[in-house]
């Protein structure tokens, strides 16, 4: 038989915890921040979606780039293009911060800003096949001249052959630098004494083969917990240094003049500002701040890049197409479900960021017209902008046409992407 008292006491924990788990009840317009750049794009008479990138922000936090990669151990900023894929954009960047380096991971890529910035030393960023190597010197390069400003990237002694054997029979000089796995294992020559073969053939072969170099990217460290992440970049330094210690030691004749030992990115950068075998800093996404990079080491970095669309439809949510009756049990539940909005285009990699309370409706997941879930109170019309925050910038920016650069009260700047097939490759 059933004790009254408790049932009771159950159906009271059971009734709290429903109230607790019914979600809250988000109302309210755009911050104030929000307000003007809808102001803007609205003034402008924008009729679709845009990528938008706050000019005030991307300044201070490239003014951050650079405060870090001169402290303590000073190094060259390179900035990586795949992570600002736009040739303007880059131009940008690389003038306010005053450098003269790129990394590239993509042979059209490679081809854009050598047109753009002929005077700048560029680092791939990761190997390319040796026929997008040939297709490269298929095309005159202009002012730009690879022997002495372009850096290939090899990862294996397969690779180093295959790009000597092009050398030799189109008799070109080709600068390599060694790509050097310091922990992340996505490649790269794994340990010091595996370097030694190919610094051997470079050497060897002085009239095709210059040495510029080691590259070490160490993303996995950002993914530790901060205990083990603070041990690991201890190590990978150690690792970049042996590596350096070996060239020195047993190839000194690879190891004068300028080198570039380049290494870091943007979720690790600034574990470099002290005793830091590096010379050469890669920065990239942490400029505009996707959300992918709310790390505790970019803490006082802004999120400048933002997608506009505007909102083509707003009205009550009719529940699920042939469920309609759920309409009502959704939002008693959870009020956030009571209206339903439809966007131009969608299905970014990006989520909602103003105003707050709008979120996806997995049911209208689309690239035309994706739908939105709001409570009555969220103050959005038809024409406004829903703001939208992406999660990662390469893949997100190629998929604008161009990017608007606004500052204050206005569009400043109008940035062309490459095209999206394209941008596939990097």
């Amino acid at each position: 038989m059933i004790n009254r008292r408790r049932f009771l006491i159950g159906s009271g924990a059971a009734a709290a915890a429903l109230v607790i788990a019914q979600p809250r009840t988000h109302a309210g317009g755009y911050s104030p921040y929000f307000a003007r750049l809808n102001s803007v794009l609205r003034a402008q008479g924008i009729d679709r979606p845009v990528l938008l990138i706050d000019m005030d922000r991307l300044d201070r936090n490239i003014d951050r780039v650079m405060q870090s990669v001169s402290t303590g151990t000073p190094s060259n900023y390179r900035v990586v293009v795949k992570s600002v894929p736009a040739p303007g954009l880059v131009d940008y960047i690389a003038t306010r911060s005053g450098t003269a380096s790129s990394m590239v991971f993509h042979r059209p890529f490679l081809e854009a800003i050598t047109r753009l910035r002929p005077r700048d030393d560029i680092l791939l960023g990761k190997p390319l096949p040796v026929a997008a190597v040939a297709r490269f010197y298929d095309r005159p390069a202009g002012e730009f001249d690879p022997a002495r400003q372009l850096q290939w990237l090899v990862d294996t002694p397969e690779r180093l052959n295959q790009y000597l054997h092009l050398a030799q029979v189109r008799g070109l000089k080709l600068r390599i630098n060694l790509e050097i796995d310091v922990g992340l294992h996505r490649g790269g020559f794994a340990d010091p004494q595996a370097l030694r073969p190919v610094l051997t053939t470079i050497a060897d072969n002085p009239d095709h083969l210059t040495f510029s170099g080691f590259m070490g990217y160490d993303a996995h460290v950002s993914a530790l917990p901060s205990l083990l992440a603070h041990v690991e970049i201890g190590r990978v330094k150690a690792r970049y240094a042996d590596c350096i210690e070996l060239l020195k030691s047993q190839f000194p004749q690879l190891a004068q003049g300028p080198l570039t030992f380049n290494g870091a990115g943007s979720p690790t950068f600034r574990n470099y500002e002290q005793d830091s075998p590096l010379n050469d800093i890669s920065v990239g996404s942490a400029l505009l701040k996707p959300s992918h990079y709310d790390l505790p080491l970019l803490a006082d970095f802004e999120p400048c890049a933002y997608i506009a669309s505007p909102v083509l439809k707003r009205h009550p949510s009719t529940g699920v197409p042939t469920l309609e009756w759920l309409a009502g049990p959704m939002e008693l539940w959870d009020a956030n479900c009571a209206d339903t909005l439809f966007i131009y285009g969608g299905n970014w990699l990006a989520q909602p960021e103003s105003p707050l309370g709008v979120r996806r409706a997995d049911i209208y997941r689309s690239s035309n017209q994706e739908g939105y879930y709001a409570a009555k109170g969220v103050k959005l019309a038809v024409d406004d902008c829903l703001f939208l925050r992406p999660t990662q910038s390469e893949a997100v920016l190629l998929q604008f046409g161009e990017l608007l650069g606004i500052r204050g009260d206005h569009i400043e700047r109008r940035w062309s992407v490459l095209p999206p097939e394209i941008g596939r490759g990097t």
